[in-house]
Parts: structure tokens; sequence; C-alpha cells
């Protein structure tokens, strides 16, 4: 309904049609040098900030160069990672981790003779225990040296490689950068740039409306995102007209998930 109110051919604001913003591109470019030599790579940086969109350009290397596992939060137990090891392998997985490990460093080191990268990416990395990453840490210290395990997570992953029974980990960190919070200008040429890739005037969003996103979205491009988004649902909802001015904004910033504190004694 969205894309025919506005007379749009795809849908608005999608993170999947997002292209990397200028300093995300710069932490993909970096990751692909690491990627060519091998090490393990931090991605830290608060929800929202830019973590998912550099996840996924990872995941979309070219394929005939790459081999990119992804592991997510709800399987970083270590034998749901051999198994997914195994899956990107194309290795039948057997009754435990301790019989594919052989498998996998035999595997890993047929694809990298036949030229290709590897790369595995945990996501969530501050939920993982670390036992578990110290024990996929041994596994592929027996990879091919260019291999390259990255993590990506909060910030309270820092923290966790700052005590002292994880420094063996640390101490293997080649590559770290925390993704941070974008400028108000950065946050405003990420909206025109939106726009202008769905056909549409950057008065859609009147000056108000604009700098109130920007302002309320305090430098977090996802809450940016779904901001606008919403803004535009909410102009379709009131038939308020294909102009989203700060009044359409400001009904969407009273729903109760955008306010830090909600009174319920009304309800």
């Amino acid at each position: 309904m969205i894309r025919s109110y506005f007379g749009l051919t795809d849908n608005p604001f999608a993170l999947r049609d997002i292209e990397l913003l200028p300093y995300q591109q710069e932490i993909h470019d970096t990751l692909r040098v690491h990627c060519q030599q091998g090490g393990l790579c931090l991605v830290v940086g608060r929800p929202g900030t830019g973590k998912s969109v550099i996840k996924e350009s990872l995941k979309r290397l070219p394929e005939k160069e790459h081999l990119v596992a992804t592991i997510a939060r709800t399987l970083h137990t270590y034998t749901n990672t051999v198994k997914i090891l195994c899956e990107a392998f194309r290795i039948e997985f057997e009754s435990s981790a301790f019989k594919c490990e052989r498998k996998l460093i035999q595997e890993a080191f047929s694809l990298n003779r036949s030229g290709k990268m590897l790369v595995t990416i945990i996501d969530d990395a501050h939920l993982m225990e670390m036992e578990n990453l110290r024990k996929l840490r041994l596994l592929l210290e027996d990879f091919p040296k260019n291999h390259n395990l990255i993590l990506i997570g909060q910030v309270e992953l820092l923290s966790s490689l700052d005590l002292a029974i994880n420094q063996d980990i640390k101490s293997r960190v080649t590559y770290s950068v925390v993704t941070r919070r974008l400028s108000d200008e950065a946050m405003r040429e990420f909206i025109h740039r939106e726009l202008d890739r769905l056909g549409l005037a950057h008065s859609t969003f009147t000056s108000g409306a604009t700098e109130l996103i920007i302002r309320s979205a305090d430098g977090v491009l996802r809450r940016c995102r779904n901001l606008c988004l919403s803004a535009m649902l909410e102009a379709v909802r009131a038939s308020a007209g294909r102009t989203i001015d700060i009044d359409v904004v400001n009904r969407v910033l009273l729903q109760p998930h955008w306010q830090t504190q909600v009174d319920l004694t009304d309800f």
C-alpha cells in the first residue's frame, strides 16, 4: 500500500537496499584486506550503528574467491558452530563436533589450495560464551593461516576480552573497530540519498520533519531508517498527503516504543 500511495516501485528505507555509508565502506574494505592475510577481527558498536549492514556486505563477497560461514546468535554452542562450518564446507556432520574437526581442517586446506579465502563470522559475539570461542579458536589455529575470523557484537565484547582469562584471545586480534554514531550531516545525507533512490523529492520530508527525525535518531542509523519508514506509513494511514511534515513525525514519536518512559496508569 505504501508503494502505491507514494508512487514507488520499491520498498522505502528497506535494509537490503541500503548501500554502505562511507565509513562502513572503509570498514568493509579493511576487512577484505584482512580476509586475504588472515587473522582475528572485531567489529563492535551500539545496536543500530551499522554492524548488520557490514555483516551482510561480507556475506555478499564473490563466491568464486570467498567461502563465508556465518554463525547466528542462537547457534553459539561449539557443536552448532561446527555444524555450520560443515554445512559451509559441504561436509556431512557426524555424531559429534570432535569427529568432524579433522575433516574440516582437511577441507579448509583443500579450499585454500583452490584459491578460496575462508571467512567465519560470529554474529552477536558478545553473547557467545568465551569457552566456546576458545574452542573455536583452537580449531581454527589448524586452518590455513590466511583464514579470517570476524567477531561482530556490542561493546560488551571488548570488556569480556579485557578479562585476564581471555588475554590469549585478545592478543590474537589483528584489527578492531567501533561502529560510530552518525553525524547530523551524515544522517541528512542518508535520508536524501534514499529519497533519490526512490525517485522522491527531498521535500517529501519537510525540513522540520527531517531535523526532528535526525534529533530523535541520536546518530543511530537504524532508528533513523525506522522513523522515516514509520512516518511514511503514518502518512498513508492518515491520508495526510505525500509530504511528511513535523506533525506526522510527532504522531509516530508518541508511540510507546519511541518513548523512554511510558505512563501505563490509564491503560
